[in-house]
């Protein structure tokens, strides 16, 4: 099965993690960690991992190691269902 390609701008350092929403061809999404050690990194493939109901393995960081803008490669969901629980997830994050 191949995988499904999904940008992130990331957020480093917030106060609550999550989805924000839509950004461009991507997503944006914010993380509690700092960036330094790749802590930062490690949230993003948890929060996404949670957020998909996918396991930690089915989430790679394909480029972007040491800057906000990052592309992750996804295994074991369609792009349908991606677009769909990032979304929904998005939604949440709304007040």
């Amino acid at each position: 099965m191949n995988g499904t390609r999904l940008r992130l701008r990331v957020s480093p350092g917030a106060t609550r993690a999550g989805v924000v929403g839509r950004h461009g061809e991507g997503w944006k999404i914010r993380v509690a960690a700092r960036p330094e050690g790749g802590h930062a990194n490690d949230d993003v493939v948890r929060l996404l991992a949670d957020t998909l109901s996918v396991s930690r393995d089915a989430v790679t960081l394909v480029s972007g190691h040491g800057g906000r803008d990052k592309i992750v490669e996804l295994t074991g969901i369609d792009s349908d269902r991606v677009e769909r629980r990032l979304t929904a997830a998005a939604r949440k994050e709304q007040p």
